[in-house]
This record gives C-alpha cells, structure tokens and sequence, in this order.
C-alpha cells in the first residue's frame, strides 16, 4: 500500500489571490475632473472617446472636466466626457 497521500491538483496549491478591484468607477451623468479614472479594465472591454484617454494597462480616465457618456460607435463601447455646461 501507499504510505504518500494523494497531492491534487497543483493549481490548487496557489491559495487565495486578492480581486484586483477592476470595473466602472463612474458612470454616466456624472461629473468628472481631469485624471479621474473612470473604468479599470483588462483589454479593451471599453473603448477612449472624446474627453479621455487610455493608460497602458488600459484604464479610462478623464482628460478634462465635464458629464461621463457612454455610447456605442461602431459596434464598440465607448466612453465620452463632454464639457458640463
């Protein structure tokens, strides 16, 4: 007989990973300030319109002040900051 318990699945093995706080920040009709991030995403899940820009790990983020819209333009999801009025 066997004197070594079974092992399992090594991918089991890695215990516990926090969640790495991912999603729309802010969402639309609301106000921004320039630098607030408005989604943190992995890949391009939304798109940068007008009024924003995109970061290297693909957050969104206000380049000016004004309304949060999203919208769809050809097909993709896209997110626009227009100045409040």
């Amino acid at each position: 007989m066997a004197h070594k318990k079974s092992g399992g699945a090594k991918a089991k093995q890695g215990g516990n990973v926090a969640g790495k706080r991912l999603g729309v920040k802010i969402y639309a009709g609301k106000e921004v300030s320039p630098g607030e991030i408005i989604v943190r995403q992995r890949g391009t899940k939304f798109h940068s319109g007008d009024g924003t820009s995109i970061g290297r790990d693909h957050t969104i983020f206000s380049k000016e002040k004004g309304i949060v819209n999203f919208k769809k333009r050809l097909g993709k999801k896209v997110i626009e900051v227009k100045g409040a009025n």
